[in-house]
């Protein structure tokens, strides 16, 4: 059996992260780009890898990516300091990706998807484990790899999620619960 495991950062991890980006929002909205380049450089992996689930297309999530902080640079005077700045991003990430469903009319072939190129926290244990999550996380349906890459990457409770996905916090619930255990499953099975 694989010993991969997936890990989460502590409540107090996300309370300085959101004490980070709230700062990094406030120095954007006073006009310092370094304030840019520290939030983009904190959240770029979460923003990329949301957009890239939901997009399914590499190309399309990097353009999201950049339309992303193009809006946040725009939008950073006008947000109000809540405690989860990264929910706010994502929210910005999410209509962005929604809007290029609709342009595009469609959603992307499996084929075209490529998650080799999202970019995981410092947290993932080596290359094997990288690897393992990928495969895994390509096993999963859209919604169960959004909730999956939301909760266990990114940190984000499962009524944030069911927020930002606009859901019912039932159904994120069953749907986290029955994507890890497809990845127990699998798991198990290497």
């Amino acid at each position: 059996m694989n010993s991969f495991r997936l890990t989460s950062t502590t409540e107090q991890d996300h309370q300085l992260q959101a004490q980070r980006l709230e700062h990094d929002l406030s120095r954007i909205a006073a006009g310092d780009p370094e304030g840019l380049r520290a939030l983009y450089e904190e959240t770029r992996g979460s923003v990329y890898g949301f957009a890239l689930s939901i997009l399914k297309s590499v190309q399309d999530a990097e353009d999201v990516l950049q339309e992303t902080y193009i809006r946040i640079h725009g939008a950073a005077g006008r947000y109000q300091p809540q405690g989860r700045p990264l929910a706010w991003i994502l929210t910005i990430t999410r209509n962005l990706a929604m809007m290029k469903l609709r342009e595009r009319g469609r959603r992307a072939d499996p084929e075209e998807f490529q998650w080799e190129q999202f970019s995981l926290p410092d947290n993932a244990q080596g290359v094997e484990d990288r690897l393992t999550l990928l495969a895994l996380l390509q096993n999963l349906s859209d919604e169960e790899r959004q909730i999956v890459v939301l909760h266990a990457v990114s940190g984000f409770k499962h009524r944030e999620i069911a927020a930002l996905l606009q859901r019912p916090l039932p159904t994120v619930l069953s749907k986290y619960h029955r994507a890890m255990k497809k990845l127990r499953t699998m798991l198990e099975v290497e």
